[in-house]
């Protein structure tokens, strides 16, 4: 895990690498986060500035061949609302499908069309363990939904035909 036995200071962010489709580690099936310390709050920086400097807007923790419950997310235009999620889940509260062309940082390079429910909620917990929850559409609730794909070994061209993959 990065981070560990690392001297770096907190405020140095690293550019991990993100494991690329049909790597076998993207199939693993995250575990629950239990510590949150701040070897938990590197990872998290660093997967901040991972997803930054790929242009991405979301990244799970199993992109980077850490295989615990986390994921970042920033799907604003200035790219300035930074969500960490650790251990989330979902409900399906709108379940009309909404289609979005996804793309996919571990996929680089592919797009397709992806039907995904509209709208969720949330439950998750914070850097530091508390609990919250958050309702999601659009965007946000498609990216969502991504990201926790990955956590449980799962690619967005697993909803595609074969012939497209």
């Amino acid at each position: 895990m990065p981070g560990q036995g690392d001297t770096r200071l907190i405020d140095t962010m690293a550019i991990l690498q993100i494991l690329e489709f049909p790597d076998p580690r993207l199939r693993k099936i995250a575990a629950p986060v239990s510590v949150f310390d701040e070897k938990l709050e590197l990872l998290i920086e660093d997967m901040f500035a991972t997803m930054y400097d790929s242009q991405g807007i979301g990244l799970a923790a199993t992109q980077v061949d850490v295989h615990k419950r986390l994921l970042v997310i920033d799907v604003s235009e200035n790219k300035d609302s930074p969500q960490v999620l650790i251990n989330p889940s979902f409900k399906i509260i709108d379940d009309e499908p909404v289609e979005y062309d996804e793309g996919c940082l571990s996929v680089p390079g592919f797009y397709e069309t992806v039907s995904r429910p509209a709208e969720i909620r949330v439950f998750a917990q914070d850097k530091k363990g508390d609990q919250f929850e958050l309702m999601a559409d659009g965007l946000l609730s498609t990216c969502i939904q991504h990201e926790i794909d990955h956590l449980d070994g799962k690619l967005f061209v697993d909803y595609i035909s074969m012939l497209k993959r």
